[in-house]
């Protein structure tokens, strides 16, 4: 039985990708590791949207075939956004790569595997080498019955309801390497939450490259809210998250649900990308600033106290210093829960590529630091309205080194991206509990336990394999590439 290590990039929609080939592997007799100097099987599965993403994922590639070199034998293999979009040049420039494996063949793995057991026993640098993936876009969805290897906590996890893209945005690669927009059926979605929350999940976070596009491509023709409906309506389940919502296509439907299903947080990840109009028509986001305010003052009708998170571009080609200035002020404006700001990447394969007007790095990075110092501003006095307020957390982990201190998060705060609410007192991973915030910070929350005993049934006891969380990869930095939506 050979040992396999995985070690994933990028955005949540790529960590299921991850647990799919997982799956995959450990049906076909693979033994997972979490240590990669004990494997046979190195895999590294990329992101290659931004240019911080691609020089994440080349770096690990090249650790990778570092590990490889010190044991004859073992193989490397890349997988990924960056196996799809750079596979012939990755073939020509890393020979240490065994096998490259693309968004739309990755379940191809264990037999790819098979096929280079014998030649990697002859040579350290691979014996035979399997092709690169298929040029142009690809994706394969998740499917009824798909074996699904989860990698973090068991009790959250994210949910993929569709793959690919219909939408055209100026500065985006993905529908070039994902492909168009597909959704899943409802049914298979239904009961692949079914069988997560029967394993102890007690939060599913939905996430697609658009989740509002959800279901208009399906016969008969479904919907995000219809899905929202259905999940809402499974035992055990606490909290329903909605992630990479596109603007244009926020319906009162979907209002509606969020505001009336008592399981569906009140959370809406909705990237904005910019406040400008020239920006945003050279943009291709088809909304003018005035129809996003509209769209905003209506969210927050339909739903009081709604948690909004989006995320911005500075640095666009064309982006003036009054640009910048209208964003800035129409953020202090709007005052967003969460906000996040990336400077613009220019990608090869873009329509923004060849755009006049590129603003310099150095001018990129001033901006999106003069960003970020309003928003944590905003952000501060928002966390300030906490103090003394008793909230429910969602507990997640012990903070090392601190038996008395864990972490958790709020129902405002999505994993990894919106700060966290740091706990004194008694509690465990995957219980709901109640604190009394002490101290806030700029994005944090300090708060502590109320009642340890109250609530502590909610957790629905553990997943079947004890509550230990299964943490066969490494996750990378909160948000590397999120701003495809």
């Amino acid at each position: 039985m050979e040992t396999v290590h995985l070690l994933t990039l990028g955005c949540p929609k790529n960590l299921v990708d991850s647990e799919l080939m997982l799956g995959a592997l450990t049906e076909a007799g693979y033994e997972i590791t979490t240590d990669p100097s004990s494997a046979q099987v190195l895999i590294v599965n990329t992101c290659a949207f931004i240019e911080a993403a691609k020089k994440e994922s080349i770096s690990a590639i090249l650790e990778a075939a570092e590990l490889k070199a010190k044991a004859p034998g073992r193989r490397l293999v890349v997988t990924g956004c960056m196996a799809q979009r750079y596979g012939a040049e990755l073939r020509q420039e890393m020979p240490e790569i065994d096998i490259l494996v693309g968004t739309g063949n990755f379940l191809d793995l264990p037999k790819l595997l098979r096929r280079t057991e014998s030649a990697s026993s002859s040579s350290a640098r691979g014996g035979l080498r399997e092709p690169v993936p298929s040029s142009g876009a690809a994706h394969l969805l998740p499917y009824r019955g798909a074996t699904r290897v989860i990698t973090g906590n068991f009790f959250s996890s994210y949910l993929k309801v569709s793959e690919g893209c219909n939408h055209q945005c100026a500065f985006c690669i993905i529908p070039k390497i994902r492909g168009v927009h597909e959704s899943r059926p409802l049914a298979d979605l239904v009961e692949e939450a079914r069988r997560l929350v029967d394993g102890g999940m007690r939060e599913l976070n939905l996430v697609a490259q658009d989740l509002t596009a959800y279901g208009r491509d399906l016969v008969p023709r479904s919907s995000l809210a219809q899905l929202l409906f259905a999940l809402n309506e499974l035992e055990n389940l606490k909290w329903i998250r909605l992630l990479y919502c596109y603007p244009n296509f926020i319906t009162d439907e979907l209002l509606t649900a969020v505001a009336q299903l008592p399981k569906v947080v009140k959370y809406i990840d909705m990237p904005l990308q910019h406040a400008d109009d020239e920006i945003l028509r050279a943009m291709r986001r088809e909304r003018s600033v005035d129809a996003v305010r509209r769209l905003l003052d209506r969210i927050r009708r339909r739903i009081p106290n709604v948690a909004l998170r989006t995320s911005f571009i500075v640095g666009f080609p064309g982006e003036t210093e009054q640009a910048f200035e209208r964003l800035l002020n129409f953020v202090a404006e709007q005052r967003f829960d969460h906000v996040g700001v990336f400077t613009y990447s220019r990608e090869e394969g873009t329509e923004a590529y060849d755009f006049a007007g590129q603003v310099p790095e150095a001018e990129k990075r001033r901006r999106r630091r003069q960003l970020m110092q309003l928003q944590a501003g905003i952000s501060a006095r928002r966390n300030q309205s906490f103090l003394g307020k008793e909230i429910e957390v969602l507990v997640e982990s012990e903070i090392v080194g601190r038996r008395q201190r864990k972490q958790g998060r709020a129902w405002w705060q999505a994993p990894e991206i919106d700060g966290a609410v740091l706990l004194q007192g008694a509690a465990e991973p995957g219980e709901f509990i109640r604190a009394r915030v002490k101290r806030t910070f700029t994005y944090d929350l300090l708060a502590e336990t109320l009642d340890p005993d109250h609530l502590r049934g909610a957790s629905n006891g553990k997943s079947r394999n004890g509550g230990k969380p299964q943490e066969f990869h490494g996750r990378p930095p909160a948000a590397v590439a999120r701003y495809e939506s």
